[in-house]
């Protein structure tokens, strides 16, 4: 069987070993340039999506309750 130090220490060396490539200052460049291009969109965060969501959701019940009140009135009052 496999000694799970072994596996811990092979894993890191392999870690060790992709550290030092070129690959790993390539994925963080493209992480720096991809993080910079996304805070130039106009984007939000998934709170505050949700947040505007449920905001909206209860605009929209109070505006039905309302205009089901004005029709209740405009009922009652003929012209």
């Amino acid at each position: 069987m496999l000694d799970a130090k072994f596996l811990e220490d092979i894993s890191a060396r392999i870690s060790a070993l992709i550290a030092k490539t070129p690959a790993a200052d390539l994925e963080k460049n493209l992480r720096a340039l991809l993080t910079a291009q996304l805070a130039k969109l106009d984007l939000v965060t998934r709170e505050e999506f949700d947040i505007q969501k449920e905001l909206l959701a209860r605009a929209q019940a109070r505006l039905a309750e309302l205009e089901a009140k004005l029709a209740a009135l405009e009922g009652q009052n003929p012209k």
